[in-house]
Order: C-alpha cells, then sequence, then structure tokens
C-alpha cells in the first residue's frame, strides 16, 4: 500500500524558536504561536523538524537520531526478518503437500480482475478443469461429470457415476480423451475419486469453502448434461444443509442418457424424485441451487464468482419422475451439491482407498 502525503503552504507556522520581528507583515502575532496545539501527539517526523520531545509534545533540545552501528545492525536485522519470513512462505507453497489447489494457496486469481464477479469470466477460468465422464458397466452405459483436482489427473465426481463400472473413460475440455481408474469411493457421501492414465500438465480447479456460502451467493454450474461437455449454467444458492438421500445400490448405476426416468433418484422430506431410490441409500448435507442442473451434470462443478470451487453436482428434482412423460424431464430449479468442504476432508481417505 503506498501511502499519499498531502502539504499545504498556504499556513505555514514560523519554526520554534525561530527569529520573527513583531512588526511582520506576514504574521503579526507575537510571540509567535507555538508549532503544535498543546495535548496533540507529535509524529517523530514532526519532532525532529521543529525539535519537541516525542513523548510530551513540548518543546525541548534537538535531538540528532542514532546513525551508529546499533542502528544499522537493527534496521538489517528488520530487512532480514521481512526476506525470511517471505522466503518460508515460498518453500512451504513449494514443498508442502499442496497437489491440490485452494483458492488460500494460489498466488493469483482464478478469475482474471477485470472479469471477477461475470459468468463468462467464472466459465472461461474454470472450464478446463471440468470433464465429461462415461462408465460402461453390465447394465450400460452413463454419462457423469468431474472436477480436475490435480494437473496429473485426480478427478472428484459422484459415487453414483462410476459405481459397477467396469471400465471409465474421461474426455477434457479439449477434447483429450483417457482411460481411469478407480481410487476410491464414499457410498455414503456420494463422493468417488478418479484418476485418468498417463495424464499431466493438466488445468487443476482451486476448492474454496463452503462454510462461507450463503443463502443468495451467485453461482456458476459447468458439467455434461445429456453428454453435452462444458454447458455453463447459472443461478443462486437457495439454501443450505438440505438432507438429500441417494441411492447406493450399485445395479441401479447412473441412470441417465436413453433410460426410463432420466435422472438419478434422490429422496428429500420423505418423498421420492426421479424414481424409486431402493433399499440401498445415504443422506448428507447439501447446498441447494435454482442453477439449471440436468442428467449428466453429476459429479460436476458448483463454483462461487471468483472461480473457486464450493460444491459438486449430484442430484436434481426432474418433473418426469413424477409421472409425467420423459419429454418433460429437465431442470425445474432444484439442484444439490456436495459441499466441498465435505470432499476436502475426505479426499486422504479417498486417496488410500480406505473408503467404500
Amino acid at each position: 500500500m503506498t501511502a499519499s502525503f498531502h502539504r499545504s503552504d498556504e499556513h505555514e507556522s514560523p519554526r520554534a524558536g525561530g527569529p520573527h520581528h513583531p512588526s511582520s507583515p506576514v504574521n503579526p502575532e507575537w510571540p509567535p504561536p507555538p508549532a503544535f496545539a498543546p495535548g496533540h501527539p507529535v509524529t517523530a517526523e514532526a519532532a525532529e523538524t521543529t525539535g519537541t520531545s516525542e513523548t510530551t509534545g513540548t518543546a525541548g533540545p534537538r535531538r540528532k537520531r542514532s546513525r551508529g552501528p546499533a542502528a544499522l545492525l537493527a534496521a538489517v536485522a528488520i530487512v532480514a526478518a521481512a526476506v525470511g519470513g517471505g522466503t518460508a512462505y515460498g518453500i512451504q507453497e513449494l514443498t508442502g503437500n499442496g497437489t491440490v489447489a485452494s483458492s488460500s494457496a494460489n498466488s493469483t486469481p482464478v478469475v482474471p480482475t477485470g472479469q471477477k464477479g461475470t459468468v463468462s469470466g467464472v466459465a472461461k477460468a474454470v472450464s478446463p478443469s471440468i470433464v465429461e465422464i462415461s462408465a460402461t458397466s453390465s447394465a450400460g452405459s452413463s454419462t457423469g461429470s468431474g472436477v480436475i483436482i490435480t494437473e496429473d489427473g485426480e478427478i472428484i465426481t459422484n459415487n453414483h457415476v462410476i459405481a459397477g463400472a467396469s471400465s471409465v473413460e474421461v474426455r477434457t475440455s479439449d477434447g483429450t480423451t483417457y482411460t481411469a481408474d478407480v481410487l476410491g469411493t464414499e457410498s455414503s457421501k456420494d463422493l468417488a475419486l478418479i484418476k485418468l492414465n498417463n495424464a499431466s500438465g493438466l488445468t487443476p480447479a482451486a476448492l474454496g469453502d463452503s462454510d462461507g456460502v450463503q443463502v443468495g451467493d451467485q453461482v456458476v454450474a459447468i458439467g455434461s448434461p445429456e453428454g453435452l461437455t462444458g454447458t455453463v449454467t447459472s443461478g443462486i444458492v437457495s439454501a443450505l444443509d438440505r438432507d438429500v438421500t441417494v441411492s447406493t445400490d450399485e445395479s441401479q448405476g447412473q441412470r441417465q442418457q436413453g433410460q426410463p426416468g432420466g435422472a438419478w433418484p434422490f429422496e428429500f422430506g420423505g418423498q421420492q424424485f426421479n424414481g424409486d431410490t431402493g433399499g440401498s441409500t445415504t443422506t448428507y448435507k447439501a447446498i441447494q441451487t435454482d442453477a439449471s442442473l440436468n442428467p449428466g451434470n453429476s459429479g460436476g462443478a458448483l463454483i462461487d464468482m471468483n472461480g473457486d470451487i464450493i460444491g459438486i453436482n449430484s442430484a436434481m428434482y426432474s418433473s418426469s419422475g413424477s409421472g409425467s412423460s420423459s419429454s418433460d424431464a429437465g431442470s425445474v430449479g432444484l439442484g444439490f451439491a456436495i459441499p466441498i468442504d465435505t470432499v476436502k476432508a475426505d479426499l486422504p481417505a479417498l486417496r488410500s482407498g480406505t473408503m467404500n
């Protein structure tokens, strides 16, 4: 921060103790008034100029500042401490386990300053970190989304996107296709971590802080609804801490493209939506959003206007689950996302494969 100093030469007081003739037309008062009003603090610079005491604000003999070895050593120590602190911070950023980018660790904003707060700015900055996931199982194939969290291809998605899959294929925003292995799953929170084979130099997303999210915050969703890679929608946070119940039954697979019901079935408030969730379910706290989510958005990103990931999109209400025709399927402004703080807390266990 640059300090700004202003000077006014319109009413300049004579230096205390300086010679001045009583009949001077510049200042007819004699003796001259004090340079500083009694009781007001005096800065070090002003004290040096006027010869006043810094502690009492009264006139006193002018003291020469120390320029000896002790003062020089103190100055060197301060500089060294500042440089040392900066070096330590840089080493911590480079050598810590921080393989996952986070908003606090980024040296530069995710969204350029000139585009911050705009949907287009968020979309441009974060889209390279969102992928389309195609999972194949004995029940057929399905499509979902995922979020790149490391340069070498670790990707967070929903467990129901890859549940029961015999093979997983991932397509990045530039059209490159990779095969992927499942590192770990957490069915009780509908989370999964997969790893691309032979990937490097990818663009990881910055994981934000879902604890700071408030109702009414503007958000952006990016995913691959109906296989339309890189689709961007926007809305607001509609509610927090919603108890959403989803199926953990792998035999159901990801009910997405070309399947009756379309969207993944879930339960809220004792009612089931988009079909029967089955006998094996799990409930988690979710962020509710009115950003448009459709089949295939599962596992994609819910993003704040700084470009930080605040949630993993996981469920949506579709009118087709209420007895309507499949042509009526689609978002009606009721979407749910797993808070990113939940994801960050579970990452070590997902990497080790100790979850199930």
